[in-house]
């Protein structure tokens, strides 16, 4: 059928072309019109979609507080106009080698850490927190635009869970489980537009994307709404770790640093989640494992490694001494935190490993003997 499908239409094309035109001319010519139409199609489609989107995002909110969206008629501007007229801001965020990580807080090259804790005392009355909220005209670059409305939908979304605390607000949470797909496609569109950005990171960074990571980081923090978020996006959660972990171990770039500790940074505050925490414990040491064990072959059959994926794999086992150091002072682990499984790999053999490498490598070496002795501690708590 596929064939005689094709031979009628070039019958077709050929019977039809106009004169002092080839058919392949003709037929290229016709493949454009059609591809402008679909384009054309398409983007009604993606606008009449984001349409609905944003109208079942206010129907959701009012749902579960109808008198917020009176209360909230029009955002305020003052993010926008601090974003308009001063994106320099942070005075932290200065384009340089991206070296200097003597800072405890890395991730302050990005002004982001520090904003987090910022907006967390900037909560102390309904009206501070909506005047952060962007608003749908937020003047942001290409990669941005796509976060705005998300960000916006679930800002509101956190705004009306402390309003709902403090007993301003009567708010009904359970709504969210009659519409997972909006609180899903807007994790799921904040999510991807962090990893755009984390792909190919610009500096100095918006207040913007600082704004939408303490989003996210409050979002799965937060003791209400974190449940419903887990449940629904917790693939997607995952998935964002996983891609996050390889942004750190395949950047190659001379001047990756400042970057990196970004990246670092945003996984140690998802982590603040025991459900994502654990699954990142898991995550980090079964790469860790993976690689001493390639450098340990490596080395054994004096073959090639790979030099800038050992140069990144210091940056993950950082983070992975951080989570576990972070365990083992809270005194709250127990052999169910993370997978078991993945730790007795992680610990098996990992003796003969360190002592065919020491000397060969021993800053790694040392960095594989502390992640096993927080994990052996861990095991005695």
């Amino acid at each position: 059928y596929l064939k005689i499908s094709k031979l009628a239409l070039a019958f077709a094309i050929i019977h039809s072309k106009p004169p002092g035109k080839s058919c392949k001319e003709y037929t290229e010519h016709l493949a454009k019109t059609v591809s402008e139409q679909d384009f054309g199609w398409k983007s009604k489609v993606e606008a009449l979609e984001a349409e609905v989107l944003r109208l079942r995002r206010e129907l959701l909110l009012n749902k579960i507080c109808p008198r917020f969206c009176l209360e909230n008629n029009a955002s305020a501007e003052t993010l926008l106009d601090q974003e308009c007229i001063d994106p320099m801001s942070y005075s932290s965020q200065l384009e340089d080698s991206g070296c200097d990580v003597s800072n405890d807080y890395a991730f302050d090259s990005l002004g982001i850490a520090s904003d987090f804790h910022q907006s967390e005392h900037n909560v102390n009355t309904s009206k501070r927190w909506l005047e952060r909220v962007p608003p749908l005209n937020l003047c942001c670059t290409g990669k941005e635009e796509s976060l705005t409305a998300p960000v916006q939908f679930l800002q509101h979304l956190l705004e009306i869970r402390k309003l709902s605390e403090r007993g301003i607000f009567q708010a009904d949470f359970t709504e969210l489980e009659n519409d997972s797909f909006t609180i899903c496609n807007s994790v799921s569109q904040l999510l991807d537009g962090l990893t755009i950005f984390y792909n190919s990171p610009k500096f100095p960074v918006s207040n913007f994307l600082s704004e939408a990571v303490c989003v996210l980081i409050s979002l799965i923090t937060d003791s209400k709404l974190s449940n419903h978020v887990l449940k629904k996006c917790f693939k997607k959660l995952e998935e964002f770790k996983k891609n996050l972990i390889q942004i750190i171990l395949r950047n190659s770039s001379v001047n990756r640093f400042q970057a990196l500790h970004a990246v670092s940074q945003t996984l140690v505050l998802l982590a603040r989640n025991n459900v994502l925490r654990n699954s990142l414990t898991s995550l980090l040491l079964s790469e860790v494992r993976q690689f001493a064990e390639q450098l340990l072959q490596a080395h054994q059959i004096q073959a090639t490694y790979d030099i800038i994926q050992y140069e990144n794999i210091f940056l993950l086992c950082t983070i992975l001494e951080q989570l576990l150091q972070n365990e083992t002072e809270d005194g709250n682990v127990s052999s169910s935190d993370y997978d078991g499984e993945e730790k007795i790999k992680f610990l098996k053999n990992l003796d003969q490993i360190i002592l065919h490498l020491s000397d060969e490598f021993p800053l790694f070496s040392l960095y594989l003997w502390r992640v096993s002795v927080l994990l052996n501690s861990s095991q005695i708590q």
